[in-house]
């Protein structure tokens, strides 16, 4: 029989432990999904980056906002009406519960390329710290709908997206979306 010994001093037996606890972390996180990435969101800080997000739907803007306000984003609980609109956040991407109760920066073009379009269409992005954080198509027609940024009768670029939902614009069922009024307002 033949019997082997092993000296460890303890710094080697620390390392030895903590390369342990290490693997054993990752080994977790791997089979547990966490991860603390979050999720890269599109430059939105200038008119130009803006304009070139809406263009990778194909939408056509005036470069200049027909509106810039200040709103604040409602807290989810209990809001069927910020619910609704989340819901359409999400099937673009981006969740807006992560913003509750935080301001941002709302600026709305006109869309000059809209199918069939009856009367003004807006774009109303949604800006914090110089990225878009989310939005909305709106069609002030009548029988006008809210959408997501994807184009109708396209497909979206390359975010990853589920079938867009649509609504009807009633004025008082939306956030931070009605339509835009002559000129710039801050609030």
């Amino acid at each position: 029989m033949f019997v082997m010994t092993a000296k460890l001093s303890k710094p080697k037996l620390i390392a030895a432990g903590v390369i342990l606890v290490a693997v054993i972390a990752a080994i977790i996180m791997l089979f547990t999904g966490e991860s603390n990435s979050t999720p890269i969101l599109p430059k939105g800080a200038t008119d130009a980056e803006r304009a070139a997000y809406l263009s990778t739907f194909g939408w056509s803007i005036n470069a200049q906002p027909k509106e810039t306000q200040t709103v604040t984003i409602p807290n989810a609980q209990d809001n069927k009406v910020f619910s609704r609109y989340n819901d359409l956040q999400l099937s673009q991407g981006f969740d807006l519960r992560n913003y509750a109760g935080q301001e941002v920066t709302r600026f709305v073009y006109e869309i000059l390329n809209y199918p069939d379009a009856k009367a003004p269409v807006y774009a109303g992005l949604l800006v914090k710290d110089g990225h878009i954080i989310g939005g909305e198509i709106t069609d002030t027609s009548p029988n006008g709908v809210i959408h997501g940024f994807k184009k109708p009768g396209t497909t979206a670029p390359t975010e990853p997206t589920t079938t867009t939902p649509e609504t009807t614009v009633p004025e008082s069922t939306v956030p931070a979306t009605t339509a835009p009024t002559e000129g710039k307002r801050e609030s």
